[in-house]
């Protein structure tokens, strides 16, 4: 565990680069057959970039984020995550990463219904070695910033949706990542709702000098970032 720690403590927050993949490929056995999701291909993330990964259903988009927010595997190919090659890292290291280095927004909250705000935004904080009162006094700024600091004692089930996907916005930069990767994290909401969400996280990205791709259909959405994604016949570029 030392050396894993002091592994991750040399990895600099001053790369311009903060995610490199390169020749990224992805398969899946489905009836014995191999299902090549993706085939290659790859791309480099700067800090303070915001980046919209789009393409068809079912083209892979998930399966990418999956792999380069570290909670799969690709079949080939590389990841560097703030200039540290991945591949090879077993799970405890891969786990420290990705607490560390990367949040995540999902179309869908997954906030714990049975803690408050406050509670779902300490919790990743804790996880991370931080003490009880500066994870309480993170969590009531980042709550604040999201502009829901007045449901911090609310539980998720007594918040609307929008409430409800802030405070998880607001979760994910708990541990001030590097990296956010959001898929379709307003893909829930109503337009209105879903526009006041965007605004917060390109607001708090830009603010936080992080980096973000995130995941979407809607390509007014994805006009508004700096560039765009595609994954076409499994070529992610």
């Amino acid at each position: 565990m030392v050396n894993i720690l002091k592994s991750l403590s040399k990895v600099s927050k001053g790369g311009d680069v903060v995610l490199s993949v390169r020749d990224i490929k992805k398969t899946f056995m489905e009836g014995g057959q191999p299902l090549h999701i993706l085939t290659g291909g790859g791309f480099d993330l700067r800090r303070g970039e915001i980046v919209a990964l789009v393409g068809p259903s079912g083209c892979g988009k998930s399966t990418l984020l999956q792999c380069v927010g570290l909670l799969d595997r690709p079949s080939s190919g590389s990841i560097l995550v703030s200039g540290t090659t991945v591949q090879k890292m077993d799970d405890e290291m891969r786990t420290l990463m990705r607490r560390r280095k990367i949040g995540f927004v999902y179309q869908r909250h997954n906030l714990l219904s049975d803690f408050s705000a406050l509670e779902n935004i300490i919790l990743p904080m804790l996880a991370n070695g931080a003490d009880e009162a500066s994870a309480i006094d993170q969590a009531k700024k980042l709550l604040k910033s999201a502009n829901i600091l007045h449901r911090g004692s609310h539980l998720p089930g007594e918040m609307s949706g929008g409430e409800q996907q802030r405070v998880a916005v607001a979760r994910a930069l708990a541990n001030d990542p590097d990296i956010l990767l959001a898929d379709e994290p307003t893909g829930s909401l109503d337009p209105k709702h879903a526009g006041v969400v965007f605004d917060l996280l390109f607001e708090l990205v830009r603010k936080n000098k992080m980096a973000m791709l995130f995941v979407t259909h809607d390509m007014s959405l994805a006009k508004r970032a700096d560039r765009t994604i595609t994954i076409t016949n499994g070529i992610v570029g």
